[in-house]
């Protein structure tokens, strides 16, 4: 049963970072703000670090 638990973890993961990936590119498509696209991708599981260099001042 500990094989099948852990093949099972396995796929999930991989499943995750699958629909990370899809839901990613479906939201760089998608015509939202840029703030409001930013969230939602920051918030996604796996996600890839965002292309442009994001710099916070104090």
């Amino acid at each position: 049963e500990m094989i099948l638990v852990a093949i099972m973890a396995e796929l999930m993961e991989e499943y995750t970072v699958l629909l990370a990936r899809v839901l990613e590119h479906v939201f760089h498509s998608v015509p939202f703000p840029r703030r409001v696209r930013f969230l939602i991708l920051r918030s996604l599981p796996f996600a890839s670090p965002p292309t442009g260099s994001l710099t916070l001042t104090p």
